[in-house]
């Protein structure tokens, strides 16, 4: 029997910590081990996600975990989409459910929550970055949240003895590219 739908308000939402790196590895290896989501192919240690999690919240990005009980059914976060200057404004988002999470709302909720973090922070677009281009969980849930296909490039990653694609998706946060971002010089006046 699969879980029922939109559970995802027994979880809470918090900014994750350090000691929420066991929990988000052991997500993620999942993930890395046997799913296409990821394009790694050897799971990173607890430490790394430490290391990787204070870069990102260093820099003022959000990464959020949904708790429940004490314990992480997911995660997400924003982190730059590329790091030339001209790319600010831009974030790419990273979402993961733990299996025994998943069709629940979770995903959703946290992604979601990153939208309106980001919009608030100013950002003007974000970027889904989706390994597998049969990945449908993923695509559907982009979808859902006002996300579009921009494409798709085929075979650019070879993992379980396969070529696999990567399908880019898009979408505009607050006033997206109808009007230049505060402070960025391009104002008109």
């Amino acid at each position: 029997m699969s879980p029922a739908p939109d559970q995802a308000d027994l979880f809470t939402l918090r900014d994750a910590c350090a000691d929420d790196a066991p929990a988000i590895q052991t997500i993620y290896a999942s993930h890395v081990l046997t799913g296409l989501a990821s394009f790694e192919e050897v799971p990173p240690d607890a430490a790394e996600i430490a290391r990787r999690m204070a870069v990102i919240q260093a820099q003022g990005l959000p990464y959020i975990v949904a708790e429940s009980d004490g314990r992480i059914g997911g995660y997400a976060y924003a982190s730059p989409f590329r790091e030339r200057s001209a790319y600010r404004f831009t974030v790419e988002d990273s979402v993961y459910i733990s299996n025994d999470a998943l069709r629940r709302g979770l995903g959703r909720t946290l992604l979601a929550e990153v939208i309106a973090r980001c919009t608030a922070a100013g950002f003007r677009q974000m970027i889904a970055v989706i390994g597998d281009s049969e990945n449908q969980g993923s695509i559907g849930l982009h979808t859902h949240l006002g996300f579009e296909t921009v494409g798709t490039m085929p075979a650019v990653g070879f993992k379980f003895g396969r070529w696999v694609d990567s399908v880019r998706m898009q979408r505009a946060l607050g006033p997206g590219a109808t009007a230049p971002p505060e402070g960025s010089g391009g104002e008109q006046g």
